[in-house]
Protein backbone atom coordinates (compact mmCIF):
# COMPACT_ATOMS: atom_id res chain seq x y z
CA UNK A 1 0.00 0.00 0.00
CA UNK A 2 1.35 3.60 -1.15
CA UNK A 3 -0.33 6.70 -0.16
CA UNK A 4 0.35 10.15 -1.58
CA UNK A 5 -1.06 13.59 -1.78
CA UNK A 6 -0.71 15.70 -4.83
CA UNK A 7 -2.23 19.01 -5.91
CA UNK A 8 -2.50 19.59 -9.71
CA UNK A 9 -4.16 22.22 -11.90
CA UNK A 10 -7.32 21.08 -13.87
CA UNK A 11 -5.95 20.06 -17.50
CA UNK A 12 -9.29 22.33 -18.57
CA UNK A 13 -12.34 23.14 -17.88
CA UNK A 14 -14.63 20.40 -16.39
CA UNK A 15 -18.50 20.84 -16.35
CA UNK A 16 -20.73 22.82 -18.50
CA UNK A 17 -23.94 24.49 -17.74
CA UNK A 18 -24.32 26.26 -14.23
CA UNK A 19 -21.38 24.86 -12.77
CA UNK A 20 -17.84 23.99 -13.42
CA UNK A 21 -14.12 23.33 -12.24
CA UNK A 22 -12.05 25.95 -14.13
CA UNK A 23 -8.62 24.99 -16.15
CA UNK A 24 -5.55 25.53 -14.13
CA UNK A 25 -7.47 25.56 -10.81
CA UNK A 26 -5.95 23.64 -8.21
CA UNK A 27 -7.06 19.88 -7.39
CA UNK A 28 -6.32 18.20 -4.62
CA UNK A 29 -5.96 14.40 -4.54
CA UNK A 30 -5.32 12.30 -1.35
CA UNK A 31 -4.98 9.30 -2.78
CA UNK A 32 -4.14 5.39 -1.57
CA UNK A 33 -2.90 2.73 -3.91
CA UNK A 34 -3.12 -1.34 -2.71
CA UNK A 35 -2.46 -3.94 -4.42
CA UNK A 36 -4.45 -6.63 -4.48
CA UNK A 37 -4.91 -9.81 -6.70
CA UNK A 38 -7.20 -8.40 -9.35
CA UNK A 39 -5.02 -5.40 -9.78
CA UNK A 40 -4.42 -1.86 -8.17
CA UNK A 41 -7.12 -0.59 -5.68
CA UNK A 42 -7.76 3.42 -6.16
CA UNK A 43 -8.69 5.21 -2.87
CA UNK A 44 -9.04 8.88 -2.97
CA UNK A 45 -10.22 12.01 -1.59
CA UNK A 46 -10.37 14.98 -4.10
CA UNK A 47 -11.10 18.47 -2.93
CA UNK A 48 -11.23 21.10 -5.72
CA UNK A 49 -13.36 24.79 -6.14
CA UNK A 50 -16.26 25.01 -8.77
CA UNK A 51 -17.03 28.20 -9.77
CA UNK A 52 -20.68 29.42 -11.37
CA UNK A 53 -23.86 30.84 -11.19
CA UNK A 54 -26.94 30.72 -9.08
CA UNK A 55 -29.78 28.88 -11.35
CA UNK A 56 -32.50 31.62 -9.79
CA UNK A 57 -30.58 34.83 -9.04
CA UNK A 58 -27.73 34.40 -11.60
CA UNK A 59 -25.24 35.91 -9.18
CA UNK A 60 -21.84 34.50 -9.55
CA UNK A 61 -20.97 31.44 -7.09
CA UNK A 62 -17.44 29.89 -5.88
CA UNK A 63 -18.01 27.04 -3.66
CA UNK A 64 -15.84 23.96 -2.06
CA UNK A 65 -16.22 20.21 -3.50
CA UNK A 66 -15.80 17.16 -2.33
CA UNK A 67 -15.63 14.20 -3.78
CA UNK A 68 -14.68 10.22 -3.07
CA UNK A 69 -13.40 8.42 -5.88
CA UNK A 70 -12.50 4.25 -5.26
CA UNK A 71 -11.86 2.21 -8.60
CA UNK A 72 -10.29 -0.91 -9.58
CA UNK A 73 -7.25 -0.42 -11.93
CA UNK A 74 -7.21 -3.96 -13.42
CA UNK A 75 -4.28 -5.90 -14.81
CA UNK A 76 -4.11 -6.54 -18.35
CA UNK A 77 -5.78 -10.15 -18.76
CA UNK A 78 -9.20 -11.77 -20.38
CA UNK A 79 -11.68 -9.72 -17.96
CA UNK A 80 -12.84 -6.29 -19.17
CA UNK A 81 -12.55 -3.25 -16.71
CA UNK A 82 -13.16 0.26 -17.21
CA UNK A 83 -9.71 0.84 -15.90
CA UNK A 84 -6.47 -0.32 -16.24
CA UNK A 85 -2.82 -0.47 -14.77
CA UNK A 86 -0.56 0.22 -17.66
CA UNK A 87 3.21 -0.45 -17.62
CA UNK A 88 3.09 -0.52 -14.03
CA UNK A 89 0.97 2.83 -13.37
CA UNK A 90 -2.48 3.94 -13.10
CA UNK A 91 -3.89 7.18 -15.50
CA UNK A 92 -6.27 8.51 -12.46
CA UNK A 93 -6.99 12.01 -14.44
CA UNK A 94 -10.46 9.97 -16.57
CA UNK A 95 -11.39 8.75 -12.63
CA UNK A 96 -10.86 11.77 -10.79
CA UNK A 97 -12.33 13.72 -13.99
CA UNK A 98 -15.74 11.89 -14.12
CA UNK A 99 -16.01 12.43 -10.20
CA UNK A 100 -15.91 16.25 -10.36
CA UNK A 101 -18.09 16.47 -12.85
CA UNK A 102 -20.82 13.54 -11.69
CA UNK A 103 -20.87 15.19 -8.20
CA UNK A 104 -21.08 19.16 -9.62
CA UNK A 105 -24.46 20.73 -8.65
CA UNK A 106 -27.03 20.55 -11.25
CA UNK A 107 -29.19 23.53 -10.00
CA UNK A 108 -26.66 25.58 -7.70
CA UNK A 109 -28.08 28.15 -5.45
CA UNK A 110 -26.43 31.09 -3.77
CA UNK A 111 -28.13 30.13 -0.70
CA UNK A 112 -30.83 27.50 0.05
CA UNK A 113 -34.00 29.69 0.05
CA UNK A 114 -32.76 32.16 -2.85
CA UNK A 115 -36.05 33.52 -3.82
CA UNK A 116 -34.52 34.47 -7.10
CA UNK A 117 -35.31 37.46 -9.88
CA UNK A 118 -38.59 39.67 -9.85
CA UNK A 119 -40.57 38.96 -12.78
CA UNK A 120 -41.31 42.22 -13.74
CA UNK A 121 -38.29 44.04 -13.09
CA UNK A 122 -35.38 41.77 -13.44
CA UNK A 123 -34.11 42.79 -10.13
CA UNK A 124 -32.94 40.04 -7.34
CA UNK A 125 -35.55 39.85 -4.97
CA UNK A 126 -33.95 39.48 -1.96
CA UNK A 127 -32.29 43.28 -2.45
CA UNK A 128 -36.13 45.14 -3.95
CA UNK A 129 -39.33 45.80 -1.90
CA UNK A 130 -41.49 43.02 -2.39
CA UNK A 131 -44.15 44.44 -5.02
CA UNK A 132 -48.19 43.72 -4.93
CA UNK A 133 -49.39 41.44 -7.16
CA UNK A 134 -51.10 42.97 -9.92
CA UNK A 135 -54.49 41.63 -10.81
CA UNK A 136 -55.21 41.14 -14.52
CA UNK A 137 -58.00 43.97 -15.64
CA UNK A 138 -59.62 41.36 -16.98
CA UNK A 139 -60.03 39.76 -13.23
CA UNK A 140 -61.74 42.66 -11.43
CA UNK A 141 -65.37 41.39 -11.55
CA UNK A 142 -64.16 38.22 -9.89
CA UNK A 143 -62.56 40.35 -7.29
CA UNK A 144 -65.23 42.22 -6.35
CA UNK A 145 -66.88 39.56 -5.70
CA UNK A 146 -64.41 38.24 -2.99
CA UNK A 147 -64.23 41.43 -1.04
CA UNK A 148 -64.68 41.39 2.36
CA UNK A 149 -68.62 41.98 3.42
CA UNK A 150 -68.96 44.38 5.89
CA UNK A 151 -70.67 43.64 9.47
CA UNK A 152 -74.52 45.22 8.44
CA UNK A 153 -74.55 42.42 5.16
CA UNK A 154 -74.14 39.87 7.91
CA UNK A 155 -76.88 41.00 10.61
CA UNK A 156 -79.14 40.85 7.43
CA UNK A 157 -78.69 37.21 7.00
CA UNK A 158 -79.15 36.43 10.97
CA UNK A 159 -82.22 35.69 12.32
CA UNK A 160 -82.83 38.23 15.64
CA UNK A 161 -82.58 36.45 18.52
CA UNK A 162 -86.16 37.75 20.10
CA UNK A 163 -87.47 35.23 16.70
CA UNK A 164 -85.49 32.28 17.89
CA UNK A 165 -87.13 32.56 21.23
CA UNK A 166 -90.56 32.76 20.37
CA UNK A 167 -90.12 29.82 17.65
Amino acid sequence: MREFEVTVPAPEKWGEGLAWVDQGSDVRVDVRLESVHEGILVTADIAATYEGQCSRCLMDLTRPLEVEFQELFGYSGDEATDFQVQDDHVDLETGVRDAIVLSLPFQPVCQPDCPGLDPTTGEKLTEAPVPETQIDPRWTALAALSAPSTDHDDEAVRPAADDTEKS
